[in-house]
This record gives C-alpha cells, structure tokens and sequence, in this order.
C-alpha cells in the first residue's frame, strides 16, 4: 500500500530512494575505504542525502553493515548460479570461470577494494558479532556451491571418485580468500593468479570424461 508519506519521501518513484542512495553508493565507499574508516556522515555525503536520512533508514551502523552485505551478495550469488551451480557446463569449467569472474572483478580497480567479505571479516568481526556471523554463513553458502560443482566434477569423471568433496571445498573457498588479501596488499593479481594456477595444474588434475564411459562399457 502506498501513503502519502511514502510518495513525499520518495518522491518521484523513477529516482533511486534516500535508502537506495545509500546502499548503492555506501556499499561503494565501504569496498574503497573500509567499515571502519567510513563514517555516517561520509556514507551520507557519498550519498548526497541529508545526515538525518541514515538514522530514518537504519538502527546503527551495524544494521547498514548487514544491509550492504545482501546487496553484495545478490551480485555474487549471480555470479555463483552462472558458473558453480550452472550444470550445463562442465564442472571444473564451472569452478574455473568462478575463480576467473572473481580476479576481473578485482582487477577494475587495480585490485584495490579485495573482496567485501574478506574485507569485513578482517576489520568488522570484533566489532559486530552480526556481521561475523553473516560473513561466516556467505563463506558457508559459496563452500556449499564449490562442493556441489566437485561432486558433479567426480560424477563426469573430471575428479578421482575418492575426493573428499568438503574438505576440498573448504580449503578452495579460504585459500582464494587468502590469495586475494596478498593480492589486495601488493596491488597484484599474481597470487590470486598463482593460486588458480597450483588448483588446476596440481591439485586438480583433469582426467578425461571418456574414460569413465569405457569404465562403464568394461563393467557390463
């Protein structure tokens, strides 16, 4: 339903909110600058909005912290259901045009704003057991997806059938989030570069999907 003091607030409904405002381009000096090192009054002025339209919106800054989150997690869960959860394409495809999408993504700003959620479990987790949480979970969802793009990786015969699927998967997704702080600190992408580079070369050594169809032919 729709009041007037949402049309006053909004005003003309084609415009972004002062909530929108908000989130988009707090998010955007949040990932420049840091939690921490972006006040209130920085977001607003970011936002071109008025001081007092951050506290009509949010609790605290805590509660804009958790809101910023989800918006950065729609952009990434797109990224994840295009490539790991994608199953038209084959699995370590997937796991590599996922890794892939993260460094260009990166790269547009020379490698300077790292990963959000890298960056918030650094310097906001002591702060804010909310956001530690929420991170921990992202963390959780994209160790999920990684798995599920391993089983599939093992079902097309691209993986030996023994691979411990989770514990494969939990060190991919913290041992990327490693390679991007390196990278983020030296304004490089070689260790992001040299982390893909070890996965594929020597930790998941490819094997032929047709050897797995002669497998099946041999056992009948």
């Amino acid at each position: 339903m729709t009041t007037t003091t949402d049309v006053r607030v909004d005003g003309d409904m084609s415009r972004p909110s002062n909530k929108g405002k908000l989130l988009t381009d707090g998010l955007r000096l949040v990932h420049q600058r840091g939690f921490g090192a972006s006040s209130v009054r920085d977001i607003a002025q970011a936002a071109g909005v008025p001081q007092g339209s951050f506290t009509n919106h949010f609790a605290s800054k805590e509660a804009f912290g958790l809101e910023i989150l989800e918006r950065y997690r729609e952009m990434t869960s797109a990224a994840v259901r295009a490539t790991l959860r994608n199953d038209r394409l084959p699995p370590l495809r997937r796991l590599r045009a996922w890794i892939d999408g993260q460094l260009e993504y990166l790269r547009k700003e020379d490698m300077r704003r790292g990963c959000l959620y890298g960056n918030l479990s650094a310097e906001a987790s002591e702060a804010s057991d909310a956001i530690r949480f929420r991170v921990a979970s992202v963390f959780a969802e994209n160790q999920a997806s990684v798995a599920y793009c391993l089983e599939a990786a093992i079902e097309a015969g691209e993986l030996a059938p023994k691979t411990d699927v989770q514990e494969l998967a939990g060190f991919i997704v913290s041992s990327l989030q490693g390679a991007i702080l390196v990278a983020k600190s030296q304004r490089s992408p070689i260790p992001v570069e040299r982390f893909t580079r070890v996965l594929f070369q020597h930790l998941l050594p490819q094997r032929d999907p047709a050897s797995k169809r002669r497998g099946r032919r041999v056992a009948r």
